[in-house]
């Protein structure tokens, strides 16, 4: 295989490689070894580990441990000096604490520090302006220099060879297969894998197998300082903890005598990947760019504050340097579909790198990280986000927003509306209150419903989680239950597949028997092949040889497109642009729909997931009896084009049964009363269905399946977690994330939490030991530094004999 990038991923990945016994490998970088160009020999070096992101800090937590592990001709590759976070506001102190919750959450020390405490760490705060620091001993500093050397050499040992100097100019693709790359120096030298890690060339090289990479790199300001007073002859490089003043958009790292200041608080500077200089052009590297000191005054006067040891020192070096940011600021990793052998890690900070380097080595050699990657899968991305001026646009938001503390239902600014569905201006008139999710607009809740609330019992919410809520939402949730509501479904992804193999391949694929009669929904699981849970998916058998399939998103079609038999059996249609989805739910959807069709809808001849074909008023529609939010109802699906013709029939039929239009909040409390996990969010590829409380839906005995053999080997060796439902003693609602605590001791993480607003409890899901998931059992939640009592619950909290959706 070929590496194209010998920055610190690419050399970590032939470190991780040829340790795991790949040792034909080749990486090619085109400038200097020593000092190859990109963000790895420029960047500081800092490593804070703690990220609202479960796998961004287990990347982290791996990186660290190996910088440690590292050491170049008897010097460490990492300095543990630790990393404190400081609050200048009370906004920002409440957030620290909300940080600690992650850090525990996911198995990192973690401590509050007073405002002594801080100062003893980093003298040179203004102890006036801090209201205290969040701080984590194993952070640190990365000689990402000396590692890349280190682990070359490593490499090298095992058969590795690193060339320098040397541009690729092309890759050779043969039959939708990479056979090769060209190079400015060594010719063609041919390969079965081509691995790009190339930073914020990586566009460069995505497009030489015609692969969009939604990269844009970034102008960053950096300095270095001249002697600070009170450090006057430190020889060591870092005694000081690395520091962030994020309030300011700052960040600090002692070196000896001085410091270097980083700064994101100035306007975002993108720019080209076509434009950066070739590394015998550039004065230094091709990464570091001339400062602007126009956009230094302000970030300068706020670090003096801060540290007013620094007033008066002079810039020694100050620079721009580049760093590559994407649409959602996370990374850009996995393999080609189109192309196959080409694999892209792209986008990686130092702090994740050799975590990067890891997963990536397992995926190639084991078929999967060991890590659940789905926030960072390069297939993540619908075709609207690798424009050019989305791709601009959004990477431009993700810097401006690396330090603000986000909510974790904040939607994106700009460009909004994107994807809207036909129910769009009707929703509008109705005073929808818009979240976004993949570019979709989809209501949370609905203005015209406001007076609903009067009279009902909705409990009020604190500032955190009551951000981008309103009570509305309660008297929705009560609403659906009591009469019949609305809910936009359009932006589920659906595809059908249809042709003579689709039955085969989708049983290949799943793990429920879908050899069942036309008609027929069932609900099933994909999983990877080693049984962790892919996606959950809905399947409805249309007719013999068509299928409809219910998916979590774009990885989800990028999996079964891989899948594809060759012989073209088997035919994968992405239909959601083209349709869209009401979902009919409550007590009073038969009434409502029957009203508007002439066949058959009673239970006997409409049975509990089953699909029909059929028209309410003029408009076709496939209808899918099943319920996420546990009621009587039915998805229904008609083409875009007749979708506000469905709209205003149902809500015209509604009118004598009292019909609502309600939001993704009220959605989310009925379907956590009804136990339903959500993909992504409950449950992953880490997860096997039996840990998740989806046995039901693995059928071993229908045959062979991907994954089915690991899975019943999971299965003879018992659950190592469980996911499990608590109620809450009071009220407080959480908002996922948070860490469960048995005693003084952290056992898990909530994934799922909303307010029951039909038992009248606050229900949070969460992964537990086996020894803890049982019922009654009492625990802990901490939300915001605070402990809430809770107990494990038998589930569902709601309607457990099902009465309601199967009547």
């Amino acid at each position: 295989m070929v590496i194209i990038g010998a920055g610190i991923v690419g050399c970590g990945l032939a470190e991780h490689l040829t340790r795991m016994g790949w040792t034909d490998v080749v990486v090619l970088e085109q400038g200097p070894l020593e000092r190859a160009g990109g963000s790895t020999f420029h960047a500081p070096g800092l490593m804070f580990q703690t990220n609202p992101s479960r796998a961004m800090t287990l990347l982290a937590r791996y990186t660290v441990r190996r910088f440690g592990e590292l050491e170049l001709d008897g010097r460490s590759c990492c300095y543990p000096v630790g990393g404190l976070e400081v609050a200048a506001t009370p906004e920002r102190w409440r957030d620290l604490r909300r940080k600690r919750g992650l850090a525990a959450a996911y198995g990192l020390e973690a401590h509050l520090l007073s405002p002594d405490e801080c100062v003893e760490k980093v003298p040179l705060l203004n102890r006036d302006m801090i209201y205290g620091g969040f701080y984590v001993p194993t952070d640190g500093l990365a000689r990402a220099v000396w590692a890349c050397e280190a682990m070359r050499r490593l490499a090298g040992e095992r058969g590795a060879r690193f060339y320098g100097e040397t541009e690729v100019t092309g890759i050779e693709v043969d039959g939708g297969r990479v056979r090769g790359v060209w190079t400015d120096r060594m010719g063609r030298i041919g390969a079965e894998i081509v691995f790009s890690c190339a930073g914020m060339w990586g566009p460069r090289i995505g497009r030489m197998v015609g692969m969009r990479i939604p990269l844009l790199p970034m102008q960053h300001q950096f300095a270095w300082t001249g002697p600070i007073p009170g450090l006057e002859g430190e020889s060591r490089e870092a005694v000081h903890p690395i520091l962030r003043h994020q309030d300011a958009d700052l960040y600090f790292r002692q070196n000896g005598e001085r410091y270097g200041v980083g700064s994101y608080q100035h306007r975002s500077m993108p720019v080209d990947p076509d434009d950066i200089l070739r590394p015998e052009e550039a004065e230094e590297m091709p990464s570091v760019m001339p400062f602007t000191p126009e956009d230094w005054e302000r970030p300068w006067r706020d670090a003096v504050e801060l540290l007013p040891a620094l007033e008066g020192v002079e810039l020694e070096k100050p620079f721009n340097g580049l760093f590559s940011f994407t649409p959602d600021g996370m990374p850009l990793l996995g393999p080609s579909r189109e192309v196959r052998g080409f694999w892209v890690a792209e986008a990686v900070w130092i702090t994740h790198s050799l975590g990067v380097a890891r997963a990536m080595a397992e995926w190639l050699v084991e078929g999967r990280p060991s890590i659940d990657l789905r926030e960072c899968d390069i297939h993540r991305f619908e075709s609207y986000a690798l424009s050019p001026s989305y791709v601009q646009k959004r990477s431009s938001q993700s810097f401006q927003e690396v330090y603000d503390i986000i909510h974790p239902q904040q939607p994106m600014e700009d460009p909004r509306p994107l994807r809207t569905s036909p129910f769009y201006m009707r929703q509008r008139e109705l005073g929808a209150f818009f979240l976004e999710a993949s570019g979709w607009e989809r209501p949370h809740y609905f203005e015209a419903n406001a007076h609903l609330v009067e009279g009902r019992e909705i409990p009020g919410r604190d500032e955190w989680s009551g951000r981008y809520w309103s009570k509305i939402v309660g008297a929705e949730h009560q609403i659906t239950r009591e009469r019949v509501a609305l809910y936009d479904m359009t932006s589920l992804k659906r595809v059908e597949v249809s042709g003579p193999g689709a039955l085969e391949y989708l049983q290949r694929l799943n793990t429920n028997r879908l050899d069942r009669p036309v008609g027929s929904v069932t609900y099933t699981l994909m999983l990877d092949h080693a049984g962790g849970i892919k996606s959950d998916i809905t399947v409805a058998r249309i007719g013999e040889e068509l299928f409809q399939v219910g998916l979590n998103g774009p990885r989800d079609v990028d999996w079964m497109l891989r899948h594809l038999p060759e012989d073209g059996s088997v035919e994968v249609r992405d239909i959601t642009a083209g349709t869209c989805c009401v979902g009919v739910w409550g007590p009073l959807a038969r009434e409502l729909v029957q009203s508007l069709c002439e066949d058959d809808l009673s239970n006997e001849a409409f049975g509990f997931f089953r699909a029909k074909e059929t028209h309410l008023g003029e408009v076709p529609v496939r209808m899918l009896r099943l319920s996420y939010v546990g009621e009587l109802g039915w998805e229904v699906y008609t083409t875009s084009d007749l979708g506000l013709r469905l709209w205003d029939l149902l809500w015209e039929a509604g009118q004598p049964h009292g019909v609502i239009a309600a939001g993704r909040g009220a959605f989310n409390g009925l379907r956590l009363e009804k136990g339903y996990r959500s993909w992504g969010v409950d449950m992953h590829t880490e997860h096997d269905p039996y840990e998740a409380g989806l046995g039901f839906a693995v059928k071993p005995e229908k045959g062979d399946f991907i994954g089915r053999e690991a899975l019943l080997k999971r299965r003879e060796e018992g659950p190592r977690r469980s996911l499990c439902c608590l109620v809450l003693d009071g009220e407080q609602v959480v908002m996922g994330n948070e860490p469960v605590f048995s005693g003084e001791r952290p056992v898990g993480y909530v994934t799922s939490a909303e307010y029951g607003h039909s038992v009248g409890k606050s229900i949070a899901y969460a992964w537990l030991p086996p020894e803890l998931a049982e019922e009654g059992v009492r625990v802990e939640v901490q939300y915001f530094g605070e402990r809430y009592g809770a107990a494990v619950a038998r589930e569902p909290l709601f309607d457990p004999a099902m009465k309601r959706m199967r009547g």
